[in-house]
């Protein structure tokens, strides 16, 4: 199938690993030119080097987009360089976990500030991007956010309250922008094959005194499906989501969690 995405401008935000940067190839992959964010230049340069042994092109750009001021000037600066942008893909930030008993007003704010800014920041660029282009064209935003936005649990309530606020404000943007041509969708991955889950499942090992491999047993034994998602899969959903072949569908809320919570 045909995504017409060729020569398209798309923007990946948080490209340089993990679900990101298979966003980021599969676009390449699909003859999309597509550029991407991180805050590290060594990130940034691993990434290049993945890409290219792929067979694949991407455009680094540096930022930090938990700033406001540097998401605007790198969002700038990749339309000054390629023109018009496309699609915009969030994939940038994360908030740390922390059991409830350890949970203090400081860390809602750290979370909104590690997953909530970085994307709310880098869509408004590109919106105010998309509003001043002169031809309508395709203009699509995905924003990858996750399943804790809108399943609660007990070790994620700070950074599920930024995934809910996420949901929020991109279907009321869906909304609002809709008239204009703009599409805005969110897909939301449970437990994902990436560096950061990784991360995750050493840590509850650690809590629970399990090892490692018992604790990656018991999280894929409650799902359904009976395993992780790949990071490739959720790229192929943000792949069409943000493709005209979706033109229809807008401020959708898709949940990628191997039917762990239906419903939901």
């Amino acid at each position: 199938m045909d995504l017409f995405l060729q020569q398209r401008l798309v923007v990946v935000a948080g490209g340089s690993s993990g679900i990101g940067l298979a966003c980021a190839q599969a676009f390449a992959a699909e003859g999309a030119r597509v550029a991407i964010v991180s805050r590290s230049h060594q990130r940034l340069e691993q990434a290049q080097r993945v890409c290219e042994e792929a067979g694949l092109h991407v455009h680094p750009f540096a930022g930090d987009l938990s700033d406001a001021d540097q998401a605007q000037a790198v969002i700038d600066a990749i339309s000054a360089r390629h023109g018009a942008i496309n699609v915009l893909v969030n994939s940038a930030g994360a908030a740390a976990r922390h059991p409830v008993s350890q949970l203090t007003p400081a860390h809602y704010l750290e979370a909104f500030s590690a997953k909530f800014c970085p994307y709310i920041n880098t869509q408004h660029a590109v919106l105010a991007h998309f509003l001043g282009q002169a031809q309508p064209s395709l203009r699509a935003v995905v924003n990858i956010v996750g399943i804790g936005g809108r399943v609660a649990m007990p070790e994620h309530v700070a950074g599920g309250a930024a995934n809910a606020a996420l949901i929020l404000t991109s279907q009321g943007l869906a909304q609002a922008y809709g008239c204009q041509g703009i599409r805005i969708n969110v897909i939301n991955p449970g437990f994902t094959l990436t560096p950061r889950t990784q991360a995750t499942l050493e840590r509850m090992a650690q809590r629970s005194g399990e090892s490692l491999e018992q604790t990656l047993a018991r999280q894929q034994a409650s799902i359904p499906m009976g395993r992780f998602a790949r990071a490739g899969e959720v790229a192929d959903l943000a792949l069409f989501l943000a493709s005209p072949r979706a033109s229809y569908l807008s401020g959708a809320v898709i949940n990628m969690d191997g039917g762990a919570y239906p419903g939901a």
